[in-house]
């Protein structure tokens, strides 16, 4: 899994690569991605699975903000990215949400 950033030449913008590697995808046949970005909505982002198994996405986000993730596999199994800019505690569950950070540094 990563997240590969890349910022708008005025910063305000950042386009997040989401990526979740074939291991983490653990056989699944669709992924979606939700969060604040969203609405949390399960179905309105899905990945789009890359030759290698792999799925990818990217979005453009606001720039100097964090925004809370988690993918979802097959429609029942969430998911966290294994290298997400930091974990906070989730407000409906006992699991973390992902974090991605979108400051430039």
């Amino acid at each position: 899994m990563s997240l590969k950033k890349t910022f708008s030449k005025d910063k305000k913008k950042c386009t997040v690569t989401f990526t979740v590697s074939a291991e983490a995808a653990q056989g699944a046949k669709k992924i979606n991605i939700a969060g604040d970005f969203n609405s949390w909505s399960s179905t309105d982002t899905p990945l789009k699975q890359g030759k290698d198994g792999s799925f990818s996405v990217k979005l453009e986000l606001d720039a100097d903000k964090e925004y809370q993730f988690r993918y979802l596999l097959d429609g029942y199994k969430w998911e966290n990215d294994w290298k997400a800019d930091k974990y906070i505690p989730a407000p409906y569950s006992n699991a973390d949400n992902s974090v991605v950070v979108t400051k430039a540094k």
